[in-house]
């Protein structure tokens, strides 16, 4: 049996339109998966950014948190400490008060001692000399003002004044340098370095 070739008439051919067709159809589709990969890959890279920032939030979230925590805790102890100091100060001031309050009955305890032998001394019979009597008292006296810490200021006539120490009560002719002491009209009384009643003093004009 002997094969015969097609006519030429026999022979199909392809339209050349419908095989550019293919080849755009393959070209979409390619780029169809193309875009496809893209998307799929900004999805996962977008997913991923989401991922971070979650992350991120749940750690700020925690971080503010163990802030909040901690300033109440601080908030806690300044409370605390704030009341702590208030009682310091209250329990500091009654016990200065009781201090107070001891040394001032300590010192009335000796002053009347001189008060009742002052009485004594005018109880006498009034022709009697009390002079020493009255210096017995005031010696009594003054010691217990030495032991208090109390000192006289009694500046002696020609020491230069001292504006801390002495109030001029006046200016008077005298022997003693001018702008020096003359003479002490009533002595005063320093504690401690600190003066509670200046002596009050006249100052010398000079001659």
């Amino acid at each position: 049996m002997t094969d015969e070739a097609p006519d030429a008439d026999q022979v199909e051919e392809v339209p050349v339109d419908d095989v550019e067709t293919e080849e755009s159809a393959d070209a979409d589709e390619a780029e169809q998966v193309d875009i496809a990969a893209r998307v799929a890959e900004y999805d996962d890279g977008l997913a991923a950014e989401v991922r971070e920032l979650q992350s991120r939030v749940t750690h700020l979230e925690s971080e503010v948190e163990s802030r909040d925590e901690r300033v109440e805790e601080l908030e806690g102890k300044l409370k605390r400490k704030q009341a702590d100091f208030q009682n310091y100060k209250k329990r500091t001031k009654k016990k200065q008060d009781q201090i107070r309050e001891r040394a001032t009955e300590d010192f009335v305890e000796r002053v009347v001692s001189v008060r009742d032998n002052l009485v004594r001394a005018l109880d006498q019979d009034e022709g009697a000399d009390i002079r020493p009597g009255v210096e017995s008292t005031l010696e009594e006296f003054d010691r217990i003002l030495t032991s208090e810490n109390v000192e006289i200021i009694h500046p002696e006539p020609g020491v230069e004044v001292d504006p801390q120490r002495h109030e001029v009560m006046m200016r008077v002719d005298s022997d003693q340098p001018e702008g020096t002491v003359a003479d002490v009209f009533q002595p005063g009384y320093e504690m401690a370095d600190k003066v509670i009643r200046a002596a009050q003093i006249t100052v010398s004009d000079g001659e």
